[in-house]
């Protein structure tokens, strides 16, 4: 109990754990999944945007605090203090790790997957943020924020990318062949105002509820109702787009699909390393520093072994992993050309 209740540990795992799974899915739902290293990046990017976010609301400040009227304060709150900072420094992390890749017409997938991993390395930041500054109710607030709140997070970054993907192959994507350049500039402007517009209306309502307590009962139960139904929506209209995107590139030989099995087991190791790696270095960090506070305490010290062993072990999962992907990718490439090329193949 004691370990449970003074270590920050079990808070940080439950704040990483939900977005890691997520991404697994994610991956596990793509049927060519892309370069580790993009997605990594793209998930460390999304964690990283975080601290531009001072700087993106610093124009809006003035704004916020402008309006006298309660109602129209917490709406300009939700829009420009919460969702329009938020959203822009996704975007803008999304579109630099797909730029680093312009094969986008071969893989349209690949960016939908890093919108993906933005968005949840962002929620995984923030969930980590929020259950350490509410270490005494983390319990009830990780189930909440791991069933709604990350993967509210992870949709918006899949919403952001897939548009532009769509954005980026015009028609290609089942766009309106009979309007192409509205369909273009539409898919351009949904990338940033379609996410922006599901984050101000998933906000406003939980902003209200917690900026007016005295509300009445039955408003404050629509008021939640209404995000609820906002968030799960906004998830399954990002499936709805992945599944729009994912049309377009499904593996059509034994050889394609053996590799996507292949490719996602590594992928499970790639996370389950990452994640054991990271509970390791919780557990040496906190253990190192109750032990500098209470020094008399020598269970926190005895731990310190048990997180090394963790990291080697994660590290060890990600370099053998990272290896066999390596290394086997040229010779999965070359068996699916010589299916390809063998008689009666398609």
């Amino acid at each position: 109990m004691y370990l449970i209740e003074a270590l920050p540990t079990v808070i940080g795992t439950a704040a990483i754990a939900p977005a890691l799974l997520l991404l697994w899915l994610v991956i596990a739902a793509e049927e060519r999944p892309g370069p580790p290293a993009q997605v990594w990046t793209a998930f460390l990017l999304g964690a990283a945007s975080i601290s531009l976010l001072g700087l993106a609301r610093a124009p809006f400040a003035k704004m916020v605090a402008a309006p006298d009227d309660p109602w129209a304060a917490l709406a300009m709150h939700s829009v420009f203090g919460v969702a329009l900072p938020e959203e822009a420094v996704k975007v803008i992390a999304i579109v630099l790790v797909s730029s680093t890749k312009r094969r986008t017409f071969a893989n349209p997938m690949d960016t939908v997957v890093y919108g993906a991993a933005v968005g949840l390395g962002f929620a995984a930041y923030e969930n980590l943020a929020y259950l350490v500054q509410h270490a005494d109710m983390w319990r009830s607030l990780a189930a909440l924020r791991s069933v709604l709140t990350v993967p509210f997070h992870g949709a918006l970054g899949i919403i952001a990318g897939a548009y532009l993907t769509i954005a980026r192959a015009g028609t290609a994507l089942g766009a309106n062949r009979h309007h192409r350049d509205w369909a273009r500039l539409s898919s351009r402007l949904l990338i940033f105002a379609g996410p922006l517009a599901l984050h101000s209306a998933f906000d406003f309502p939980l902003l209200t509820l917690q900026r007016m307590p005295d509300l009445d009962p039955t408003l404050r139960m629509w008021l939640g109702a209404a995000s609820l139904l906002i968030g799960f929506s906004s998830i399954a209209f990002a499936i709805r787009l992945v599944r729009r995107v994912a049309r377009h590139h499904a593996p059509r030989t034994d050889v394609a699909r053996e590799r996507l099995s292949q490719l996602r087991r590594m992928w499970a190791l790639l996370l389950a390393g990452g994640g054991i790696g990271f509970v390791g270095l919780a557990f040496v960090l906190t253990s190192i520093h109750h032990w500098l506070i209470n020094p008399e305490r020598n269970l926190t010290l005895a731990l310190i072994p048990i997180g090394f062993v963790s990291i080697l072990l994660g590290l060890a999962l990600l370099i053998v992993t990272t290896a066999i992907y390596i290394l086997g990718r040229n010779r999965l490439r070359t068996n699916a050309e010589g299916f390809s090329s063998a008689p009666g193949g398609t």
